[in-house]
Order: C-alpha cells, then sequence, then structure tokens
C-alpha cells in the first residue's frame, strides 16, 4: 500500500512535470510562433530598411559619381574661368597698344553734320594757310605753255624732277610751234630723267601741235578746250586755269584724294568725284589755294605711309590722328621740304618761300 502510494505520488509529482513542461513547451511554442512573427516584423523592417537602402544605393552611388563629376568639372569650370579673365586682359591690352596706332584724338562723329562738316573742312583750311602762307604751284614755269608741259610731264614723278628737267627742254625748244616740230628722239632724251620719257614725248608733242594748229599757239583759258590736248586731263587743266590764269579749280592728285579721304571730307575715290565733293564744302574763290594747301601739307607732313602726327599743326581736327608717328620728337625728324630745313623742289622759287626761310631746289646732277 505504501509503495502503492509512493508510486501514485511519484506519478503525480511526475505528471505535474511533464505539464510544467508543456506549458514552456506551448510558451516555447507561442514564443517561436511569436517570435517568427516578432523577427518577422524586424526582418520586414530590415527589408524594408534595405530595401530603401537598395532604392537609394544607386543614388548614393550616382551622388558621388555627381560629385565626383562635380568635382571633376568644377577645375573645367574654374579653368575656363581663368582663361576667361585672362583672355580679357590680353585683349584689352592688345586694343590698348593698338588704340594709340589708331587713333588718340577723339574722331569727329559718324554721324557729323553737314553743317559741322563744312566748319570741320573750313577750319582745317583756315589754319593751313596759317602754316603755309607762301603756298604755290611746285613747278617752274614762265609762261602757261611752260607750266601746261611741266604738268603732264610731272605724273608719276616728282615736281623736283620735272624742275630739274624742263630747263634744257624750254631752252631748245621755247614755244608750242618749236616743240610741235621737234625730233621725237632728241626730246626723249631730254626728258629721260621724268621716267616715262617715250609717252610724254609723245604727249608734250601732240598738245604743241595741237596749240599751234587748232588756237594759234596759245594755250586756251576754258577748262573744255584744254581736256581736249592729248596728256591733258581735268587735273592738269584745273592747275593751268587756277595759277596761269586765275580761275579757280580744284587739282585732285595722289596728295589731295589721300588727306580729304583720312579728314573725312568724302569717302569717293574717283577723282571727278572728289573734286565735286570737296568744291561743295568751299567757296569757289578758296578752291585754288585749298589745292596748295593740302598738296603742301601731304609733302611735307602728312606723309602716305607714316604721317608725322606729332608734329601736326591740325591734330585735334584730324580723325586719322594717330596713324603715324605721335612722339613730338621723332615727328619732326619725319618733316620735308622747308619743313625740316631741306630744300624745296623749284629751283626758283618766289621770294615768299625764301623769306620765309625755304631753300631752292639743286639743279639737276647738282649735290645736295
Amino acid at each position: 500500500m505504501a509503495e502503492a502510494a509512493s508510486a501514485t505520488r511519484k506519478a503525480a509529482v511526475k505528471k505535474p512535470a511533464p505539464a510544467k513542461e508543456a506549458a514552456p513547451a506551448k510558451k516555447a511554442a507561442s514564443a517561436r510562433k511569436s517570435s517568427p512573427a516578432k523577427k518577422a516584423s524586424p526582418a520586414k523592417k530590415t527589408a524594408a530598411k534595405k530595401a530603401p537602402a537598395a532604392n537609394q544605393a544607386p543614388v548614393a552611388k550616382k551622388a558621388p559619381a555627381a560629385k565626383k563629376a562635380t568635382a571633376t568639372k568644377a577645375p573645367v569650370r574654374k579653368a575656363t574661368l581663368k582663361k576667361a579673365e585672362i583672355a580679357p586682359k590680353k585683349a584689352s591690352a592688345a586694343v590698348e597698344k593698338a588704340a594709340p596706332a589708331k587713333t588718340i584724338a577723339p574722331k569727329p562723329p559718324r554721324e557729323e553734320s553737314r553743317t559741322a562738316l563744312v566748319r570741320r573742312a573750313r577750319r582745317i583750311n583756315r589754319e593751313l594757310a596759317e602754316v603755309y602762307p607762301y603756298a604755290h604751284p611746285e613747278l617752274d614755269f614762265d609762261s602757261p605753255f611752260q607750266l601746261l608741259v611741266a604738268t603732264v610731264l610731272s605724273a608719276q614723278t616728282t615736281d623736283l624732277r620735272v624742275n630739274q628737267t624742263t630747263p634744257a627742254l624750254f631752252a631748245k625748244y621755247p614755244n608750242p610751234e618749236d616743240l610741235a616740230a621737234a625730233n621725237p628722239e632728241e626730246v626723249e632724251e631730254i626728258l629721260r630723267p621724268c621716267g616715262f620719257f617715250r609717252a610724254k614725248t609723245r604727249s608734250v608733242t601732240g598738245l604743241s601741235k595741237a596749240l599751234t594748229e587748232e588756237f594759234g599757239g596759245e594755250v586756251p583759258g576754258r577748262l573744255e578746250d584744254l581736256v581736249k590736248l592729248p596728256g591733258v586731263g581735268r587735273k592738269t587743266a584745273f592747275v593751268v586755269l587756277g595759277n596761269a590764269f586765275g580761275h579757280p579749280g580744284i587739282t585732285v592728285d595722289t596728295h589731295f584724294q589721300r588727306l580729304v579721304r583720312r579728314w573725312q571730307w568724302t569717302d569717293e575715290t574717283d577723282p571727278d568725284k572728289i573734286e565735286a565733293a570737296v568744291g561743295a564744302l568751299f567757296p569757289k574763290s578758296d578752291w585754288t589755294d585749298l589745292s596748295h594747301h593740302v598738296i603742301w601739307h601731304g609733302r611735307r607732313i602728312c606723309h602716305a605711309r607714316k604721317p608725322a602726327c606729332g608734329a601736326c599743326p591740325i591734330a585735334p581736327l584730324c580723325p586719322a590722328y594717330g596713324e603715324g608717328e605721335t612722339d613730338p620728337e621723332k615727328a619732326r625728324k619725319l618733316l620735308k621740304y622747308e619743313k625740316g630745313g631741306f630744300p624745296g623742289q623749284r629751283l626758283n622759287p618766289p621770294q615768299a618761300y625764301l623769306d620765309a626761310g625755304g631753300k631752292p631746289a639743286p639743279p639737276l646732277g647738282a649735290a645736295g
């Protein structure tokens, strides 16, 4: 009985033990069931975290790439900016250096009115008249015939060379009749120093013949008659009319053309159109002296290749100031004839020229 009771007790004791074990088992099972659920939510969270991470990962990778790209581009931009900063400095330096070579004095505005142009042009002529009060034709002559021949010979050569050549020519052929009957070969030999001597021989003998046959050996005083003579154009005709007959005329030679364009009096390049455009700016009575002033200035100061801008008396009025030498000392070394202390072009210049300090030109073959 006692053993049976103990066995029963043991069994009772043993039975609850499994119950206790079962409870933990249930707990474990519930814990397992719940723990997976609980773990599942972290797993989901982790997955959620990983998912955005996975989504963001490319962005994160791109972001550094963008940063790297930005970083790589940034120096390029900076370099570009630096170049952009340096380039204008070089450009501005070049402009600063080039500016004095082109112009220093302010240019008259392109929209300069007609009235302003007329005033400026006439002021230039007045100031040149003060600089060259002794201006005259730089060809030696004693008669209209001699001036006509000398002007024809002056094409493509200097007045100095013509003045050195004509004394021998006029000594042998003093009038149109003599020159018309001259032996062409003898005339060519005399005119050889002038250049183009064959063509010039044909011109002077031809015009002499025309004067003899059509005008009684006299030079006509009308433009329409002069331009019919061999070798005579409007420029030559106006030289003769203005200086031998006192009829006003504009002489559009190479110096005149160059200067009036530099002064922006006209943009024309045709001599006849230049004559008309410039003539409209001045009274007709000023035309002959105007021609002398402009031509003298072109020969002495406003040279074709290197004008002496630093020694120019009309620099403040000149739109082209700065095209030549602007340093006064260097510019003075570019002056020619009496302005530079050298002999002029005439062997027999007017007394007014000599009184102003001018020197006569040496004869052909003489030194100096």
